[in-house]
């Protein structure tokens, strides 16, 4: 088989499900990861033969692909703040409204770059978010939380890997009384709520974890609340609070942290959605 005609089959195959441009995506990640072909290559060796070692674990991806199994968990591996992270069904799989979450904490951070930061992620997945920080700020002391020790050992091992110093915590944040003294604390918690489950799509809904992504509709903020309270006790002075959020629920979240600090900042993402919030102590 000739890379165009796999090409052809991949089109195919997958049109009913992702758009042009998602295709296109895919099939780039797919020829890199398998093949060590560029995208560049994919024009260049267009009539070129497929090796016939590579030829079953192509179509092995073709097929899962076409049960909807997100990329990222085909092959472990998703992109993050410029380094590859280990990621599995255990985690999230890491999205660039958290890298944007992750710039605006690194714009606090470099006002003060001598300072010796303290910093804890509370569910902290694969880890992204923290290790992303640390390679930024290597003298910061890094701490990361999350209920999930299957998450953990995923998060452990990214941090092994990108060769990032974190301090790991198993501990449920909504049974937990009092914090440590922090800098800053951040949290992308679970936000979507079961009535939103109709616009998130197979891909996301029947393979990413459940416990990291919702809430029930009769308290969707449940995990903001109880990390606000803890916060507003934790932080040093000046201190801030930064939270990835519901882009539905903006104005809930700005009436939920009036109560707990004195400047509150809610930021959109890149696609104009309320997406991020900042309290300052």
């Amino acid at each position: 088989m000739k890379l165009n005609q796999y090409k052809t089959q991949f089109n195919q195959q997958l049109k009913a499900l992702y758009d042009e441009d998602e295709r296109k995506a895919l099939l780039a990640i797919v020829v890199e990861e398998v093949l060590q072909y560029s995208r560049t290559d994919l024009i260049l060796k267009a009539e070129e033969e497929i090796d016939t070692v590579a030829k079953p674990r192509l179509e092995e991806v073709l097929l899962l692909l076409a049960q909807e199994i997100p990329v990222q968990y085909i092959f472990e591996k998703a992109y993050f703040y410029g380094f590859d992270f280990f990621v599995t069904p255990a985690t999230l799989i890491p999205r660039r409204e958290t890298e944007e979450l992750v710039e605006w904490i690194l714009e606090m951070m470099h006002e003060q770059p001598n300072k010796k930061w303290r910093i804890l992620d509370i569910g902290t997945g694969s880890g992204c978010i923290p290790i992303s920080i640390k390679k930024e700020f290597p003298l910061a002391d890094v701490f990361a939380m999350d209920i999930s020790d299957e998450a953990l050992e995923v998060a452990k091992q990214n941090a092994d890997n990108l060769g990032a110093e974190v301090t790991f915590l198993q501990q449920n944040i909504l049974t937990t009384n009092v914090l440590d003294s922090y800098d800053i604390i951040v949290s992308n918690p679970p936000y979507v709520r079961n009535l939103e489950k109709k616009e998130i799509r197979k891909n996301v809904l029947e393979h990413e974890p459940h416990l990291a992504l919702f809430v029930d509709d009769n308290d969707p903020l449940v995990f903001y609340r109880k990390i606000a309270q803890l916060a507003k006790n934790s932080l040093t002075a000046n201190g801030a609070l930064f939270f990835e959020i519901n882009q539905y629920l903006g104005k809930e979240m700005e009436q939920l942290l009036a109560s707990h600090f004195q400047t509150i900042v809610l930021r959109k993402d890149l696609q104009g959605n309320d997406r991020m919030m900042k309290g300052t102590a």
